[in-house]
């Protein structure tokens, strides 16, 4: 009985962190997931592609899970739907444009024909087991975006996804404010909203502003116009060919992502192109500039995008130079300002003119600033609260907002990754905790980079290698000949022979320590690298104050 009187809510993902959305939802002994995203790696994760969440307790639970439901198709809430299948199989509940983008996903990863697929429009509701799941239509930076209104016998949880108030909406298609307040009226036992722009006042600007601004630069232009934004951003594409169309120019498209996304959201009836403006990027070079426009991936400067490659040289299609104009509308991700900065040094090393200026009204988020939050929080009166998609600073001041607007503290949890929220009709609070956070992936490798391998790739970054070779004699045990040492990201050899010389004797003193008084006993191979590894270690330390990683390399002659 007690398992119908209380809910667990468990983030997995997407707190202290912008990105990894992952939250699961426990009632009645069964489960549903909400989102399941990626989370780009830092700066000191070498080599690393991509993380994902760490979902030790599906795993554990899978018996119990009753669906996985997406609000969107951002990246940072799909992501990792493929690396989670191949663990935990469960059926998708989404719009149908976020399912044509996890139809790409899935079938690069052949998962296409084992995973159940359910598309939902926007207002209809889903039974899955004891939950009853709404779907509520939001405005966002992506078409079809959903908040969910999750219903049990103990009362209704309202989990935002991301979302903005935008009243003028490319597609029309307005937040369904009217729903989240009918909510409010009924009784909301919980919000969990998202945090992301909550340190920024007044309201988010709407996706229009932008049109309005490529309609000003394309006017009157006779340079061949390129256009970089997010991929994702379907209404953004959208307004990119309608000026381009008003304004006579022909549209093509370059790079992976915004190919797969543009045939998808195409052929689903969320982007109309004009009859006639869009041609292959082989062809569109024949025309005049000032009747091209080149929509291409690369806004956060990534080395293998299209606008990296044009910038650089290497693309095999385009060359940049003083006839053409650069559009840059997006913002920058935190982490990847250094990145898009040298893109746009070198575009300018090449005679093209670049608009990147935010005053400029190149880019608009799709996230609720304070306004449009207390709104939210006005309209669903929720009794408990619980801020969600955010870093520390973004959760704070979230829970400072809902206490502004008169919610009790007592009423409002912070959690961490992991934390188990525990709900009832009249009490919220922490319950425990289970295994969570993050698994790396690097290439085709899932899990296998640990924090001792990424130890050892930072400190090759920071402080490289040196190996040191000893041959030693089958018969004596003798070291035979000088120690050979190669370094690598450390110091040049060549250039520093007293250092190497200094570093031989320093490994000879080494050897010899390891057979104190010269003993004729068979050295210890595993003593003898312990001696070389810290004496070298200690020896670059205290002359260089460097510490790069020592490996000692043993032969038997």
């Amino acid at each position: 009985m007690a398992e119908k009187t209380k809910m667990k809510i468990i983030p997995l993902g997407g707190l202290d962190e912008i990105g990894k959305n992952m939250t699961v939802y426990e009632y009645g002994g069964e489960l549903i997931v909400v989102d399941c995203g990626m989370g780009f790696p830092g700066d000191d994760m070498y080599g690393i592609d991509l993380v994902i969440p760490d979902v030790s307790y599906l795993i554990k639970q899978k018996n119990r899970i009753r669906g996985l439901f997406i609000t969107h198709g951002h990246e940072d809430h799909i992501g990792s739907i493929p690396y989670v299948l191949k663990q935990v199989n469960m059926p998708i509940y989404c719009t149908r444009l976020t399912a044509g983008l996890i139809k790409l996903k899935l079938e690069e990863h052949g998962l296409l024909k084992t995973t159940k697929l359910i598309t939902v429009e926007a207002g209809e509701m889903i039974r899955v087991g004891k939950f009853y799941v709404e779907f509520i239509h939001v405005n966002h930076s992506i078409a079809d975006s959903v908040a969910f209104a999750i219903h049990t016998d103990l009362g209704v949880v309202v989990h935002t996804g991301d979302f903005k108030i935008d009243s003028t909406p490319i597609d029309g298609e307005v937040i369904d404010l009217g729903r989240l307040g009918e909510l409010g009226k009924e009784g909301v036992l919980a919000l969990l909203a998202d945090s992301t722009n909550v340190e920024r006042p007044g309201y988010t600007m709407s996706e229009r502003t932008v049109g309005e601004t490529f309609k000003r630069l394309f006017s009157g232009c006779k340079q061949r116009i390129i256009v970089t934004t997010f991929a994702s951003n379907v209404h953004r594409i959208q307004q990119v060919i309608d000026a381009a169309a008003a304004h006579g120019r022909k549209v093509a498209v370059t790079g992976r992502s915004m190919e797969n996304i543009m045939k998808v959201s195409t052929e689903l009836g969320y982007m109309k192109v004009p009859k006639g403006v869009l041609m292959d990027v082989n062809k569109i070079k024949n025309l005049n500039l000032e009747q091209q426009v080149i929509v291409t991936t690369g806004s956060q400067g990534e080395e293998m995008s299209a606008l990296y490659r044009m910038a650089f040289g290497n693309h095999r299609q385009i060359d940049l130079g003083p006839g053409d104009k650069v559009i840059i509308s997006a913002s920058a991700i935190p982490g990847n300002e250094k990145t898009i900065g040298r893109v746009i040094n070198e575009l300018f090393r090449k005679g093209v003119d670049v608009v990147y200026d935010k005053s400029d009204m190149l880019h608009v988020s799709g996230h609720a600033c304070q306004e449009e939050l207390k709104i939210i929080h006005a309209l669903t009166k929720p009794k408990f609260f619980v801020p969600l998609h955010g870093e520390q600073r973004h959760l704070r001041r979230h829970i400072a907002l809902a206490e502004s607007m008169g919610m009790d503290r007592r009423n409002i949890i912070l959690p961490e990754v992991g934390s188990v929220i525990e709900l009832t009709a009249r009490t919220i609070k922490m319950g425990g905790s289970v295994t969570a956070g993050e698994v790396l992936v690097d290439g085709s490798g899932v899990g296998d980079v640990g924090a001792a391998v990424l130890r050892d790739r930072k400190i090759l970054a920071e402080d490289g290698i040196v190996v040191v070779i000893l041959n030693l004699s089958r018969q004596t045990g003798q070291l035979v000949g000088e120690p050979e040492i190669i370094t690598r990201g450390f110091i040049y050899v060549k250039e520093n022979e007293e250092t190497m010389k200094a570093l031989q004797d320093v490994v000879k003193n080494a050897a010899a320590s390891a057979r104190p008084g010269g003993s004729k006993q068979r050295i210890d191979c595993t003593e003898l690298r312990s001696s070389v590894r810290s004496a070298v270690s200690s020896y670059l330390f205290k002359t260089m104050r460097r510490s790069p990683m020592v490996i000692p390399a043993i032969n038997r002659v």
